[in-house]
């Protein structure tokens, strides 16, 4: 799956780069991307003094290093479970997701640990896909979810304020785009 994320990291941006763009320009200071994948959130981080990309996947990581070379930014990347992170408490300015608490058998686990890393005033930055607010596609999404789910273990009818809301961080700003089929979310500590 890594190579073939890899390949389509063009597509990507043609489709989620602007949403990317938006929700990560601003992250500072020492940055955790969680779930990093191939890297394709590295390009927008434009504020970091470091990054650091973790994901469960070394596949997706050795795609992950690659893009931080090639874009020259100083960081690493780490084989980590998202639930279980093997870093320090408040270690973080900034911590990122993208696209993947949909994925997680945990979600909730998962932005635990993202707060615990992160520092108290510092902020967790989301861009997640959604259910849709129009009716025929949320109905879609509703119909596919189970199977979607067990072919490729993503939560396609994912509602991530929820998921945000009910492991107990503060939601700072929420905002949806693409017939609210991506959502964007500002979090910081409880």
């Amino acid at each position: 799956m890594a190579d073939k994320l890899a390949r389509w990291q063009e597509l990507d941006r043609l489709f989620a780069g602007r949403y990317r763009h938006t929700q990560f320009e601003q992250a500072n200071g020492r940055v955790l991307d969680v779930a990093c994948g191939t890297g394709r959130n590295f390009r927008y981080l434009e504020s970091a003094v470091e990054v650091v990309g973790i994901d469960i996947s070394n596949a997706m990581l050795t795609h992950a290093r690659d893009e931080l070379d090639r874009l020259g930014l100083d960081g690493t990347v780490q084989q980590m479970d998202t639930q279980a992170l093997k870093l320090p408490d408040d270690s973080f300015d900034t911590v990122i997701s993208s696209f993947s608490t949909c994925t997680f058998p945990d979600p909730i686990a998962a932005l635990h640990e993202m707060e615990r890393v992160c520092t108290p005033e510092g902020e967790i930055l989301l861009l997640e896909h959604s259910r849709s607010d129009v009716a025929p596609l949320a109905w879609l999404q509703d119909r596919r979810a189970e199977s979607h789910y067990e072919k490729n273990g993503c939560r396609l009818n994912h509602e991530p304020r929820a998921t945000v809301e009910a492991a107990g961080l503060t939601v700072e700003n929420a905002s949806t785009a693409f017939f609210g089929l991506v959502t964007a979310i500002d979090a910081t500590l409880r």
